[in-house]
């Protein structure tokens, strides 16, 4: 059974950001990953202006600038109705910036290999155990063994639920994704339409793709679908990628020798864009506290964390509660307004609710 310093379940933003700076100080780095890179993944695709600061710390930011991307000046709401209220976003070096997740996740997850973290791609986790360290079974029939496991797989975390930690998930809404031939004269702007049956999100990638992504209650689905079928020339019969749920109960990010990022930790409501930074901040903010703990902060004798002296957990907890202050009350405004979709458009029409959106926007899209 081979043994490492940390081991990661989940190679996306969260996991590959996390095993990329373990590896890179030092650390003997595992990740694994149930997918085979590159693969799509059920997102906006936007990079919110904060990860910049992250992609710089990995020296990725000219690689991910030379992807195949869009770099989006503005957003457009539009009410129910047609109102519609134009914010600009940032521009320069650190502007919105859309790219496939395909395109971008498979380049951080190479990044984490660069630096020397070992990848297990279509590697399934099966069974968790810990006594002195946590022992790791695949659905291939591996075993390892790890001081530190880290979960990053996402919303519906195999890490939490096999650790009994996951919450009932609360399937209130659904989300389709999928990309379409970009129309022409889109321009390089999001759009975000309000409908009476949800809402749906736009957004070039690149010169020839639209992403587009539907959100709404189960029920009402197939409206969305329709409303694109017509608006969008999607063909009934389309084949959409697919994720609930969209709303979780949060989990504490830390426990002892398991931390939870990204999604696996809190699921932040896809209206506002903001998911990628926040996995890839978290991830960031883990790596630097499992360092601390394998180099030898906040142990005893026998090399586990001792109960009451776990400055290190503390800190990671606080840093990510950081993170997110602020910013969440947003997360839950919009999830109000998604799902009372005509609400929000009635509040649109109010002549105070533009100030009030371009103030919402700079929030969201200003780096950290």
């Amino acid at each position: 059974m081979e043994t490492f310093d940390v081991a990661i379940v989940g190679g996306g933003p969260a996991g590959s950001t996390c095993a990329a700076f373990c590896a890179g100080a030092g650390l003997r780095t595992l990740l694994l990953e149930r997918e085979k890179f590159p693969r799509e993944k059920v997102c906006g695709d936007c990079l919110n202006p904060s990860c910049w600061p992250v992609l710089n710390r990995l020296d990725l930011v000219q690689r991910v600038s030379a992807l195949p991307h869009a770099k989006l000046d503005s957003v457009e709401f539009i009410a129910i109705g047609g109102r519609k209220v134009i914010v600009d976003l940032p521009s320069g070096g650190e502007c919105e910036f859309s790219v496939k997740r395909s395109l971008f996740d498979h380049l951080l997850l190479k990044r984490a290999g660069e630096f020397g973290a070992h990848i297990h791609e279509a590697t399934t986790v099966t069974g968790l155990t810990t006594s002195h360290d946590w022992k790791i079974e695949t659905g291939g029939g591996e075993s390892f063994a790890a001081s530190v496991l880290v979960g990053a797989d996402g919303r519906n975390s195999t890490v939490a639920r096999l650790c009994n930690l996951l919450p009932r998930p609360q399937r209130e809404r659904i989300a389709l994704q999928s990309h379409l031939p970009l129309p022409d004269n889109f321009g390089n702007r999001v759009v975000l339409q309000l409908l009476s049956h949800g809402y749906v999100g736009l957004s070039p990638v690149n010169g020839e793709e639209l992403n587009v992504c539907l959100v709404a209650k189960p029920r009402n689905m197939n409206a969305l679908k329709t409303w694109a079928t017509k608006r969008l020339g999607v063909s009934p019969t389309h084949v959409w990628r697919t994720i609930t749920p969209l709303t979780r109960a949060a989990l504490p990010p830390a426990h002892e020798n398991l931390f939870l990022i990204g999604d696996a930790a809190r699921v932040v409501e896809p209206f506002t864009g903001e998911g990628i930074y926040y996995a890839m901040r978290s991830g960031e903010l883990a790596a630097h506290a499992i360092v601390k703990i394998i180099r030898g902060e906040d142990r005893s004798a026998t090399g586990r964390i001792r109960r009451g002296e776990q400055s290190t957990l503390r800190e990671f907890v606080r840093a990510c509660g950081e993170m997110y202050r602020g910013r969440l009350w947003i997360n839950r405004l919009a999830r109000v307004a998604v799902l009372s979709p005509r609400t929000a458009s009635f509040l649109s029409h109010a002549a105070r609710v533009q100030p009030v959106l371009r103030s919402l926007t700079a929030k969201i899209v200003t780096p950290n």
